[in-house]
């Protein structure tokens, strides 16, 4: 059993989909700083300084302090239960960066690979019995039918 798992743990398909795995969760960190920090400040301050994370609605209030309250922080810090629908607008549009981005890359990718050409026809159908038979065959080992071009071709 520990020599099956060391088979398929080392198998490329699984070290490749690990290289993956941790090279988007860095992309992941670049695109949500990305969104947080360059795109995100610019669009609120369109819509009036609106700053989306401390967009929330307040579903109860906290049990130390009954609100209102201005920052996100102040109403966890209070206990209150809070609907976080600006943190929602913000992991949104990263996400559509994100699936932009990897779009963009298996597209790349899929224009790098070569364009596989057909393979070369060598066999053809006889034409009495129409089983598959070497092109270059002058009579069919099925029905032993002449097949060399005839003279009046």
């Amino acid at each position: 059993m520990l020599n099956e798992f060391k088979k398929f743990a080392l198998r490329g398909n699984v070290v490749d989909m690990a290289v993956g795995i941790i090279i988007g969760g860095a992309f992941s960190t670049i695109v949500k700083s990305l969104v947080a920090d360059i795109i995100m400040p610019p669009i609120g301050l369109l819509l009036g300084g609106v700053d989306f994370n401390n967009m929330f609605w307040v579903l109860k209030a906290g049990a130390e302090t009954p609100g209102p309250y201005i920052a996100l922080a102040d109403a966890e810090a209070a206990g209150a239960v809070t609907m976080n629908y600006g943190l929602f607008i913000t992991n949104t549009i990263s996400f559509i960066i994100v699936a932009f981005a990897v779009f963009l890359l298996v597209k790349g990718m899929n224009n790098l690979k070569a364009k596989e050409e057909p393979a070369a026809v060598n066999t053809k159908a006889c034409d009495y019995c129409f089983s598959t038979i070497p092109l270059k065959a002058t009579r069919c080992p099925s029905c032993t039918s002449d097949l060399s071009p005839s003279k009046s071709d």
